[in-house]
């Protein structure tokens, strides 16, 4: 099999071999390769898990479970003013 690199990509493998750390272009194409399929295998279960959460919310918003969305917002809206007084007050005390 052949293939076609950018100057900079063959420049990267070039130093990689040269590093000592990969023994042939091989060896590092391979390595390349197989960090590739890890990062596709941990996108497709990171994607799993967020559909499996998402049906989760659905089965519990059918089941009546959800909470308003006003008032998780206002929820989150008193947080801030209380992080922000906390801030003020360690601000006043310096």
């Amino acid at each position: 099999m052949n293939i076609s690199l950018t100057p900079e990509l063959e420049q990267l493998v070039k130093d990689k071999v040269s590093s000592g750390r990969y023994h042939s272009v091989s060896e590092v194409m391979g390595e390349a390769l197989r960090l590739l399929d890890e990062r596709d295998r941990l996108q497709e279960k990171r994607l799993a898990e967020l559909k499996a959460k998402i049906q989760e919310g659905i089965e519990e918003l059918e089941r009546g479970e959800g909470i308003d969305g006003e008032e998780v917002f206002a929820e989150i809206e008193e947080d801030i003013r209380r992080a922000q007084a906390q801030m003020q007050q360690a601000e006043a005390a310096k």
